[in-house]
């Protein structure tokens, strides 16, 4: 299984949730049966590290994603993951309309998915550092529902 978690600038929301994801991912066991990026829908960012604000919560949780460099989403990724997750409804509606008409990877948004709720991880760019904590926090939740949803065995009918 192969996802991408995409939000605007791919400084602050997605990079958290990559990072996040790759520790929950290990957590449950998940090991090499998935494979995780981020990505943004604009290209302001491009080449850039993770907003500091994002990688000082990451890692006052113990979650390092200083390395990850921001990129823009490409007509390719639509086609190389199986799942890409927009962490807000903008975010969704883009990527859905930017999705090649061929394109495999299933779009949705990143809680829906999660956890069932249909809502938004709010943006922290402009807001104080105390945004951070709350987009890491709706973001852990769903990264661990997400990962402890792909350990699950799929169970198989006899019959």
């Amino acid at each position: 299984m192969r996802i991408l978690f995409v939000c605007l600038g791919n400084i602050c929301r997605s990079p958290l949730a990559e990072g996040l994801f790759r520790h929950a991912a290990a957590q449950a066991g998940l090991g090499d049966r998935v494979a995780v990026d981020s990505a943004g829908t604009g290209d302001w960012h491009c080449g850039e590290a993770p907003d500091p604000r994002a990688i000082t919560v990451a890692a006052r949780h113990g979650i390092d994603i200083a390395a990850q460099r921001a990129r823009q989403i490409r007509r390719e990724d639509f086609h190389a993951f199986d799942l890409i997750l927009g962490m807000d409804h903008a975010n969704v509606n883009h990527l859905t309309r930017m999705a090649a008409r061929d394109g495999t990877a299933e779009i949705d948004l990143f809680l829906a998915r999660a956890t069932g709720e249909r809502r938004d991880v709010a943006d922290p760019y402009f807001g104080e550092a105390a945004g951070f904590q709350t987009a890491y926090d709706d973001i852990k939740a769903g990264v661990e529902a997400l990962a402890a949803g792909l350990a699950r065995p799929v169970s198989r009918d006899s019959g």
